[in-house]
């Protein structure tokens, strides 16, 4: 049995490798798109969106509520990206140990 320092300096690399890998995964970057890549959107590890790019064809004033959708869905879609991105650096971390839904901070 491992006594209370062991646990300790356990929890403490444990803790000081999570902040590692909240610093990476903040910097990295996830492309999602829409409408067949007419529009896209880049979001960091922190979802905040760092890129849009919209086709011009979609500019068009008629266009606008279909712009509105196709935005949405390329930021749902870079979001997904970010999140598997999270759950796989996690679970490499832990070693695939399920700790029942850990939300991280970020």
């Amino acid at each position: 049995m491992m006594n209370i320092q062991g646990i300790m300096k356990q929890a403490q690399a444990m803790q000081k490798k999570m902040e590692e890998t909240q610093a990476k995964l903040a910097e990295e970057e996830s492309e999602g798109s829409s409408g067949g890549g007419m529009v896209k959107i880049v979001l960091n590890g922190k979802f905040e969106m760092k890129r849009l790019q919209i086709d011009p064809s979609l500019l068009d004033k008629e266009e606008g509520e279909v712009l509105e959708d196709l935005i949405i869905a390329a930021y749902n879609d870079a979001k997904n990206k970010v999140d598997a991105k999270m759950q796989e650096s996690v679970s490499a971390m832990t070693g695939g140990l399920n700790l029942g839904g850990l939300k991280l901070p970020f």
